[in-house]
């Protein structure tokens, strides 16, 4: 029998702070036993870890999360995700809805907003 990935581990100055961020953009709880200076937070509904490290993010992400909007625009995602305290980091999209936006997170982590299946349809 193969493995699973059953986590994607995300290392932070703050797991907690950075977990409780990343629940709100996926709208998903974190665990229950997850506390304020908890050195890891999970979301379990989505496989992401995050552990307190002491080292500091040095440079850009080798994997990065691309987020697909289920329920409202690529535009709208993005005012949502800098109103929770993303900054837009480069903006990539077109005059004519192609492209996507990138974000980073609390701690400097860049992602990616693409368009929604119904705007890739559309």
């Amino acid at each position: 029998m193969s493995s699973v990935i059953r986590h994607v581990t995300i290392d932070s100055h703050d797991a907690y702070a950075l977990g409780s961020f990343w629940a709100e953009v996926l709208e998903l709880p974190l665990h229950p036993e997850d506390f304020p200076g908890d050195p890891e937070a999970v979301i379990e509904g989505a496989g992401l870890l995050f552990v307190t490290v002491p080292d500091a993010k040095a440079v850009k992400n080798r994997v990065h999360f691309d987020l697909q909007p289920q329920d409202r625009t690529r535009d709208e995602e993005v005012v949502r995700l800098l109103g929770l305290g993303a900054v837009l980091v480069d903006d990539r999209r077109n005059a004519d809805g192609t492209g996507w936006a990138v974000l980073a997170d609390i701690e400097g982590n860049e992602f990616c907003v693409e368009r929604s299946k119904a705007e890739r349809e559309g």
